[in-house]
């Protein structure tokens, strides 16, 4: 929805909801989107932040499914604006962990995958807005490689094409697409520091280069392309787990000319361990709650000093918990938004704030999208009716504007 008197288009992502072919995701937003339309936006149309798998996102290009969504979309007051690309394959109720990042992007099936969810995006796009947006991984898993260098050429040359696709759009349409990287723990890309290291050694030469010799331009303004179509989806939990401040890095992407396509609204789990040893005890038996076979759990300890150690995985930080006082964990477990503790644990909602509060001064983004997608792997006391939990999280956000 548009939230108003401000320049901001909120949705919630819809990869919340189980369903990898375009039947079963078409049936949970049917069952979904309106009851939650009901709720937070009863008087104005609402945003949605689509996620389609592969497979569902050639299946909605068969026969008339994607007319007949169009439509359905119009028919209950939704509307499209940004797509969640990150997730290729399977993302519920399976083993996921590190393979959420296959295929990468050094692989002509995630070009082929993400090339394809623009041009759907582009015919559902309302004809009021000029611009969307398709968040991606970032570029790979760092573990998978031993030299990240291979990663960089192949990527780049991906993101290029990418970035050429979408000039042709603004040059014929009017209309300005963006991919979005998404830094994230143990990703290739996943601090500002890396970020802006991959812009300037690899994105903006290499992708220079290429449009260069495609348009047959001069290569500042290739470069201003690159900017205009390759950008950052500033996910806040996934930050907040690096313990980077937002208006820290706002700041120096923005000195580094990077854009920040859509900010994904998100909540990490966080444990502070003091000299109390029983009550640190307690947080590790309660943490192993938080342990489930679905997704990867990346943890980022930061003690006293400053100093951060990471861990692959939650139960990797459990075995290797020393004993030692003083520190802080941060748990890549995407927790609602509208808590801010979990009985022994806490949550980083209050980095939500920091965002809000310098967005709300410095408009640098208009996409915004909540991204909670762990409603099923939450322990079950924390488990409510889902429909009401989006519900809240959408108030709690507009609560903060």
């Amino acid at each position: 929805m548009k939230i108003e008197k401000t320049p901001f288009h909120l949705a919630y992502c819809t990869n919340i909801h189980p369903g990898e072919s375009w039947t079963e995701t078409f049936s949970q937003l049917k069952k979904h989107l309106p009851k939650v339309k009901k709720q937070v936006s009863p008087h104005q149309p609402m945003g949605v932040g689509l996620r389609l798998s592969n497979s569902a996102s050639i299946q909605i290009l068969e026969n008339d499914e994607l007319l007949q969504f169009k439509e359905w979309l119009k028919e209950n007051s939704l509307y499209i604006f940004t797509f969640n690309g990150f997730p290729y394959g399977s993302f519920h109720r399976t083993v996921v962990k590190d393979k959420v990042h296959t295929p990468d992007w050094t692989t002509n099936e995630r070009l082929e995958y993400t090339l394809r969810l623009f041009d759907i995006l582009l015919e559902l796009l309302p004809n009021d807005l000029s611009e969307g947006g398709i968040s991606t991984s970032p570029l790979s898993y760092k573990f998978w490689h031993n030299s990240l260098n291979e990663v960089y050429e192949k990527a780049t040359l991906n993101l290029a094409k990418i970035a050429l696709h979408l000039h042709k759009i603004k040059q014929e349409k009017d209309i300005s697409l963006h991919l979005d990287i998404e830094p994230e723990p143990d990703g290739v890309l996943e601090n500002t520091k890396e970020v802006i290291d991959y812009y300037k050694q690899w994105l903006i030469p290499n992708g220079s280069a290429f449009l260069a010799q495609a348009l047959g331009i001069d290569l500042e303004r290739c470069a201003a392309i690159l900017r205009e179509h390759i950008q950052l989806c500033y996910d806040v939990c996934h930050y907040a787990i690096a313990f980077e401040e937002p208006e820290e890095v706002f700041q120096a992407m923005e000195k580094e000319k990077i854009k920040i396509g859509k900010v994904q609204l998100s909540a990490a789990l966080k444990s502070i361990f003091d000299e109390n040893s029983k009550k640190n005890s307690q947080k590790l038996a309660f943490l192993k709650r938080f342990d489930d076979p679905t997704y990867l759990h990346q943890v980022i300890e930061k003690e006293n000093s400053g100093k951060l150690k990471q861990y692959k995985d939650l139960p990797d930080a459990l075995n290797h918990f020393d004993g030692s006082t003083n520190k802080e964990w941060r748990i890549h477990f995407h927790v609602p938004l509208f808590s801010a503790s979990y009985e022994l644990l806490h949550s980083t909602n209050t980095e939500i704030k920091k965002v809000i509060a310098y967005i709300k001064q410095s408009p640098i983004v208009k996409h915004l999208e909540i991204e909670t997608y762990t409603w099923e792997v939450l322990p079950k006391n924390f488990q409510k009716d889902i429909d009401e939990s989006i519900t809240r999280e959408m108030n709690w956000i507009l609560q903060q504007f």
